[in-house]
């Protein structure tokens, strides 16, 4: 069984990153990643934190925006757009979730999609989905550089994802699609989910529950890549009883996870590089 090291593969990307960066600074460009955090959500802290210690490791610079419990949607908008006119600021994250009065789907499209590195708007995901060039999502996008590095092949290949967020489900399939995967998409509502997992060549569980997506439902030698991440230091996927029958999988923790920052700060560098 390969196991598909997202830790691994994050720290030898950042290795590469530090030279690039290093480039760009010698041109005068310092890649630049504005991560804006509304509300006082303890999770969403850290997961900001990990991106700007990420930054910093390669030598970027971040910008810490902070913003309370109380914002409305027009002043993160007003934030948003501040940032797409900042030429210093290469990226834009908007840490999900914002508290509930806002307008996040307003406000992740309000973001340029040229700085669109968390592969957050509507018109990045349209372009993403037609083959056109957009920053991806950086969960999916991470998840492809991870099954590319191990050399897993998806033309053909049936895979199942299991969760539709607009984040994470649909431009994974999307992703999939276009690498010439056959994609089924189930949720929440699907019908016999056992029996579309049981036929599939590949499972992405994206479904945010513990451990829903059970080891008896997934047939030997399947790929699976778990996206999910729970305090208990469990996935989406019952991992235990997989480790002998299956191809390859992502560990819970130490597979998915890095592979989202390592794709958010190397679309920000790439950002960077396409600025001139």
């Amino acid at each position: 069984m390969i196991l598909l090291d997202g830790k691994a593969l994050a720290k030898e990307t950042e290795a590469q990153l530090s030279e690039r960066v290093l480039a760009l600074k010698q041109k005068n460009i310092t890649p630049t990643l504005a991560t804006i955090l509304v509300g006082d959500d303890p999770a969403s802290a850290t997961y900001v934190k990990m991106k700007q210690n990420a930054c910093k490791r390669v030598g970027m610079e971040s910008i810490a925006v902070t913003m309370g419990q109380s914002t409305k949607t027009e002043e993160l908008l007003a934030k948003i757009n501040e940032l797409n006119n900042d030429a210093n600021v290469f990226g834009i994250l908007l840490q999900h979730p914002v508290p509930s009065q806002i307008d996040e789907r307003a406000c992740f499209d309000a973001i340029a999609l040229e700085k669109d590195v968390d592969g957050v708007t509507c018109l990045g995901f349209g372009r993403m989905a037609m083959g056109e060039f957009a920053f991806g999502s950086a969960t999916p996008s991470g998840i492809m550089r991870l099954l590319k590095h191990y050399q897993i092949e998806l033309a053909g290949k049936h895979a199942v994802v299991v969760g539709r967020s607009p984040i994470l489900g649909k431009p994974m399939a999307a992703m999939l699609l276009n690498a010439n995967a056959t994609v089924t998409i189930c949720h929440s509502r699907t019908q016999d989910l056992a029996d579309h997992i049981k036929r599939a060549d590949i499972v992405v569980g994206a479904v945010g529950k513990p451990e829903f997506i059970k080891a008896e439902w997934i047939k030997d030698g399947a790929v699976v890549v778990d996206a999910g991440y729970h305090p208990q230091k469990v996935g989406d996927i019952e991992l235990g009883p997989l480790q002998d029958r299956v191809s390859a999988l992502t560990p819970v923790p130490g597979g998915v996870g890095p592979m989202t920052i390592s794709a958010l700060i190397s679309q920000t560098v790439e950002a960077a590089e396409k600025s001139f």
